[in-house]
């Protein structure tokens, strides 16, 4: 066997097919993440003109020729939804030209470019000041190192073949989302409303012997994250002990999120005295219920409809006490509990099985080479 060396451009043509015909909506367009994926875009597209976005065929690939804050990733990804989407007039589109596919099987490509190693390649390539650029003309001096078509589909194979379980995987647990959503949309409808200051209330223990040290904070995707907080005097800061919450009403307006965590560990943390610490009021309300609840992006919506007009668009305890949310019995709570632990489990399964994936791309590339030499 033999292999293949030269620059990328050899392989690949530049692709500038537009939505002129509208032919493709709203629902059609996508961004691209740092996760090299395809996602739905979060931008306001009610004023875009998508006639000018650009159309990304099946096994093309599309990038973001932008990398400054990007987290030293390489957003780039390869259409293999078998259908076409749309992407702003911003992302370069590319494919492998018909010379190309002689010497490249696109999938392979595409396990070239979801390397990490790639990723150190492009961003150390990058040209710019405050805004950094890796376009299309240095996309194809990239050089290349290619095994036989045969040895590439073989590992491209086991690619697919673990893709396929993941993503078999992945429907059943958007199935199971579906069942709890579900249920608490009955719920929403059928069962009797409380407001949270009749379910919660305010604790206030201070770690005023200096016992705990782990300062904790919390995100907007409502977990707890060690602090960025410098101080070293914690004696005044709050004790969070297990099944308790942590809520921060601060900027909920901005954000469009209530900052609310449940800790779920033995172990207690600390958190700033800027936080509220709260528990639930009686034994007949489940924590996790609440939080699951809390979880939902409506309540999210209704948090950044209910923040002050500050400039910081709190949401103050008072108010977030204010919130009503339906309270099913005690044995309903703990079922729908169940169920959603058994999606976090899975969800957890899920993107530890993406992350596997990943991280066999550089050896199957690298096994692909060697096994071409």
């Amino acid at each position: 066997m033999a292999l293949t060396k030269s620059k990328l451009g050899s392989f690949i043509e530049l692709r500038d097919v537009r939505n002129s015909d509208l032919k493709y909506g709203i629902n059609d367009v996508r961004g691209v993440n740092t996760s090299k994926q395809m996602m739905p875009t979060k931008a306001d597209l009610t004023t875009r003109d998508l006639s000018k976005f650009q159309i990304v065929s099946p096994e093309e690939f599309v990038f973001n020729h932008r990398t400054s804050r990007n987290g030293s990733k390489f957003s780039i990804a390869f259409n293999d939804t078998g259908k076409p989407i749309i992407c702003t007039e911003d992302y370069v589109v590319f494919r492998i030209s018909d010379y190309g596919r002689k010497f490249i099987v696109p999938e392979w490509l595409y396990m070239y470019f979801s390397r990490l190693e790639f990723d150190r390649f492009v961003i150390t390539n990058s040209w710019g000041s405050s805004t950094e650029f890796y376009n299309w003309e240095d996309i194809c001096d990239v050089d290349m190192t290619l095994p036989p078509l045969s040895v590439q589909q073989k590992y491209v194979d086991i690619y697919n073949s673990m893709l396929a379980n993941q993503r078999c995987y992945e429907r059943g647990l958007e199935d199971l989302k579906l069942s709890f959503d579900a249920l608490l949309d009955k719920f929403k409808h059928s069962s009797p409303k409380r407001s949270v200051g009749e379910l919660l209330e305010e604790v206030d223990v201070r770690n005023s012997d200096n016992t705990f040290t782990e300062v904790s904070g919390v995100n907007i995707a409502k977990q707890f994250m060690p602090s960025v907080a410098s101080s070293t005097d914690l004696h005044n800061y709050k004790i969070v002990s297990k099944n308790q919450f942590v809520y921060s009403g601060m900027q909920t307006g901005r954000d469009e999120c209530i900052r609310i965590a449940l800790l779920d560990k033995d172990e207690p943390v600390i958190v700033s005295p800027a936080y509220s610490v709260l528990q639930v009021k009686s034994v007949d309300i489940v924590p996790e219920f609440i939080q699951m609840w809390f979880s939902r992006s409506e309540m999210d919506r209704l948090g950044w409809f209910m923040s002050d007009s500050s400039i910081r668009s709190n949401l103050d305890l008072p108010r977030f006490y204010e919130i009503e949310m339906p309270v099913p019995t005690k044995t309903e709570q703990k079922a729908i509990v169940d169920i959603y632990y058994a999606y976090t489990l899975r969800r957890s399964i899920n993107e530890r099985l993406k992350a596997q994936i990943k991280d066999l791309c550089p050896i199957l590339v690298k096994g692909a080479v060697e096994k071409g030499k």
